[in-house]
């Protein structure tokens, strides 16, 4: 029998979550975001559950070829472009856009020699101070991409820092908006806009030509770690479930210490279900005690530290427990971003780290 640890995906999650954010775009069109192995839920059950999208957003071009011989054939945009002149010929290829956001892409495209033209974004910093050209050098870098023969369409696009945040100290995304329309005023045309993340489009109303929600697609929220409105409450819901079950329990009294460290020491007569997960798996090392867990439904909490293959949890108030009870770590029934800000992160680290050695099937 295999160790009774497994992810369950929800594709009707994912085509629900796209819809919610179709309904928050205000007529814009959706590029789905997949990276990093569509957040861990599997480029291929992305493709499937974001079938609706207009098209799919990731950073791997090796991922983005993958997805085009998977079948799709809606637009492809490399969220990050290309990081050398050989991956040109890949994306004309393929039919990939890219984002171009540095005077060393544009050297390439105007040296590429392509047999199609590719469409690209071009991506401006607006305060971020990632990637991008300043509204400043933006309408230069346009200048310079519309001379290129190899290039197609070109939308304006930025990312903003704090759209999750009701009050930003720093950075409101009104003050971004602000230097955007500011540097898409100099360059004397109009172009299409890629402006939202999940956080935008949840939070603010924004006219825009294309949107990139990420997280809220996978049932989470971006403001989850800081503890904000509910991915529930914004009508979310989860698209990953791990679950496992009790292997093992544990009768202690008052005093006994559990787990390595000894960190968690009972002040009364416990009961201690071990739980055949660990951060081997993906769970964070790091959770600290009475991170939720539900077992048979109920909700309890951690004990003791995260090892590498098991996990402890408090059943002392869960009077029916026993080996061979469920357990749910997050998904169905207990929020991902309850757990992450337990655990002092967010969901999108605690999705994408699932390991490959879980289990994965679809519900």
């Amino acid at each position: 029998m295999p160790r009774p640890l497994i992810a369950t995906i929800h594709l009707d999650a994912m085509q629900q979550n796209l819809a919610r954010a179709r309904a928050c775009a205000r007529g814009a069109r959706v590029w789905a975001v997949v990276k990093a192995n569509a957040y861990g839920h599997g480029l291929e059950r992305a493709m499937r559950g974001f079938a609706a999208a207009d098209g799919l957003a990731l950073v791997e071009v090796d991922y983005a070829v993958r997805l085009r011989e998977l079948g799709w054939t809606k637009p492809i945009l490399l969220l990050e472009g290309f990081f050398d002149a050989s991956d040109l010929s890949v994306m004309a290829q393929y039919g990939l856009n890219g984002s171009v956001h540095c005077e060393e892409q544009i050297a390439m495209l105007a040296a590429a020699r392509l047999p199609h033209a590719i469409d690209v974004h071009l991506k401006m910093n607006t305060g971020m101070n990632r990637l991008g050209f300043t509204p400043q050098a933006v309408a230069a870098a346009y200048a310079r991409l519309r001379a290129i023969p190899c290039v197609g369409t070109i939308t304006l696009m930025t990312h903003f820092a704090n759209a999750d945040e009701a009050a930003p100290t720093r950075l409101p995304l009104e003050q971004q908006m602000l230097r955007f329309v500011a540097g898409e005023a100099s360059i004397g045309t109009s172009l299409p806009r890629s402006l939202c993340n999940s956080a935008a489009l949840l939070l603010h109303q924004l006219d825009s030509d294309w949107v990139r929600p990420g997280i809220m697609l996978y049932g989470g929220t971006p403001s989850g770690a800081t503890g904000g409105t509910s991915a529930q409450a914004f009508g979310l819901l989860p698209t990953m479930t791990l679950r496992s079950s009790i292997i093992g329990i544990q009768e202690i009294a008052a005093g006994e210490v559990v787990g390595y460290g000894s960190r968690y020491e009972a002040a009364g007569n416990i009961k201690v279900g071990v739980v055949a997960c660990g951060y081997a798996d993906g769970y964070p090392r790091h959770a600290p005690e009475g991170t939720p867990v539900l077992v048979d439904g109920v909700r309890t909490g951690l004990i003791g530290r995260v090892s590498m293959d098991m996990l402890m949890v408090d059943l002392t108030h869960v009077a029916a427990a026993k080996v061979g009870s469920s357990v749910t770590l997050w998904g169905q029934g207990m929020p991902i971003d309850e757990v992450a800000l337990a655990a002092g992160t967010i969901g999108y680290e605690l999705m994408c780290a699932l390991a490959p050695r879980v289990p994965v099937n679809e519900a």
